[in-house]
């Protein structure tokens, strides 16, 4: 009987050891997204050029919206938001990877603020829409926007709270994701409307997507300047 007890004794601590480490393994794991929540990954200014990264569906039609904003220098396709390294086109559309079709937008701040950057994201998707954009569904076409700095997140999420007080509280389907890493997408991504005006999908779904935010934010674009 005494033998009996002392092996239960010692079952009954193995499992409250096991319990603790599974509990402490557990908090780290949350102060490790605590902390990444905190801390964005800041990316310098270069040549007075500032980035900002967004996500909204294919970045086909997202690089096309920036390409014609005034003080948007260049739109860059590629991906972030997800767990692995150097993903493609191919693995994103799993669904495993955990990224989702994301652009750079290269700018000058003096012509172009961040909130405004974000005024275009916004109006030129449906904002309520989970894990895609028109056709396109799936984590891959989520729509993240991601910060690198504490003003931008409050810029951010003044924005989704008008918002919602438009749509309803949690209409609003756009994470909000402190900035790690952009991936960029192959060659053949970058500037694909552009290059094939005639793509069934870029007639079908990118083009309209274009012309629905030009006709919301004329006075945004290069083109009303250029005249």
């Amino acid at each position: 009987m005494k033998k009996y007890s002392i092996l239960l004794f010692v079952a009954s601590l193995f499992i409250i050891q096991s319990a603790c480490h599974s509990s402490n393994k557990k908090n780290k794991e949350i102060e490790a997204k605590v902390q990444q929540e905190q801390s964005p990954e800041i990316v310098v200014s270069q040549d007075g050029f500032e980035r900002a990264y967004f996500a909204s569906g294919c970045f086909w039609c997202v690089e096309a919206v920036y390409e014609s904003v005034n003080g948007v220098q260049e739109s860059i396709s590629g991906y972030s938001g997800g767990h692995t390294d150097n993903p493609t086109y191919e693995l994103s559309n799993t669904g495993l990877t955990g990224h989702a079709e994301a652009v750079e937008i290269i700018y000058d701040p003096s012509i172009i603020s961040f909130s405004q950057l974000v005024d275009v994201y916004f109006g030129s998707q449906n904002v309520a829409q989970v894990n895609g954009q028109g056709p396109d569904n799936g984590s891959q076409y989520r729509s993240i926007i991601f910060y690198q700095n504490k003003e931008q997140k409050k810029i951010i999420k003044e924005k989704v709270k008008t918002l919602e007080s438009k749509y309803g509280k949690g209409k609003v389907a756009a994470q909000i994701l402190p900035f790690q890493k952009f991936w960029l997408a192959e060659d053949y991504h970058q500037d694909y409307e552009k290059l094939h005006p005639n793509h069934p999908y870029i007639q079908r779904i990118s083009i309209p997507r274009l012309n629905r935010f030009k006709n919301k934010f004329p006075e945004l674009l290069k083109e009303n300047l250029e005249h």
